[in-house]
């Protein structure tokens, strides 16, 4: 295993934006350059130990379904291969090699777009509690982890610090107006519909996941990441059973092992011990030998 492990990227003389949980954004003028680190984050707290090459699979999945979606709806890639970036990044390969996106910059839209294919997680709990999911009615009659009788769209607000929270389509209209409202709920749920039945051909079920939008030059147009291990709940088809809480291929592996130590879940996180760190890695890069059928760029 790769032990190339990049937790946080500098690079001298490009102006730095923003660090998310995982990703450092910088500023290339006209464009962004998004750097997936091996940070990883649960219970909204960045852990002190990286992931290796988790990274690298989160950029270059992203980029796979960015070609694979890019007849739905235009995405913001400029250059996801390094042999395309700009010489003024050539210095700083052994930080970007596979790990870094240069984007179109966008108008960001204040909506988490979010689908739902298999009842789990929160939605679960919210149906046994109301018989509906974010406010829709569904069915009488489902088990944990069933799948759904059809995809369903579950908008939430963006939360810079805690949790998101769900918000009807309503409200999403009265954010964005109803005829964008109305196209973000149409090309989220064909996203999805189209990678679902990709993944499932490849041993993957997606249980959910959660797209971002932005307008550029007035276009609605797919940015930062898309269906990834960290902004989808991916399960192995071969050891699907409903009525239980499947196996995951995303970092359950490391909440698991969080949830057996007597931490309260506020900074400072715990380290990870090798073990979950080598397990994490594994599952990260087996998704993506599974659903691209390639090899990871390092």
């Amino acid at each position: 295993m790769s032990q190339n492990i990049l937790t946080h990227c500098e690079l001298p003389g490009v102006p730095r934006l923003k660090s998310g949980k995982v990703r450092d954004l910088f500023d290339l003028g006209d464009e962004l350059l998004l750097v997936a680190t091996d940070r990883i984050s649960a219970f909204d707290c960045i852990l002190p130990t990286g992931i290796p090459d988790k990274g690298r699979v989160l950029n270059q999945l992203a980029a796979f379904w960015f070609e694979q979606t890019r007849l739905i709806v235009p995405n913001h890639v400029v250059a996801a291969a390094w042999q395309d970036f700009p010489a003024r990044l050539r210095p700083f390969a052994q930080q970007l090699k596979g790990r870094a996106t240069i984007g179109r910059k966008a108008q960001v839209l204040p909506v988490e777009c979010v689908v739902r294919g298999y009842l789990i997680g929160s939605g679960w709990k919210d149906y046994q509690k109301t018989g509906a999911v974010c406010g829709l009615p569904l069915r009488p009659g489902y088990r944990m982890a069933d799948k759904l009788d059809e995809a369903i769209f579950t908008p939430s607000t963006k939360a810079e610090a805690g949790h998101d929270e769900n918000i009807p389509l309503e409200r999403v209209a009265a954010l964005i107006g109803p005829q964008l409202a109305g196209q973000l709920r149409e090309v989220s749920l064909a996203l999805y519909n189209l990678a679902a039945d990709f993944a499932r051909a490849r041993g993957i079920l997606i249980a959910d996941t959660k797209f971002e939008f932005g307008l550029v030059d007035g276009q609605l147009t797919l940015i930062d990441e898309a269906l990834t291990p960290d902004s989808s709940r991916f399960w192995p088809a071969s050891s699907y059973a409903p009525g239980q809480s499947p196996p995951s291929f995303d970092k359950q592996f490391v909440r698991d092992y969080l949830e057996t130590l007597d931490w309260h879940k506020t900074p400072p996180a715990p380290p990870l011990p090798e073990a979950v760190v080598e397990r994490t890695s594994e599952k990260y890069l087996e998704a993506f030998r599974l659903l691209t059928g390639r090899k990871l760029e390092r």
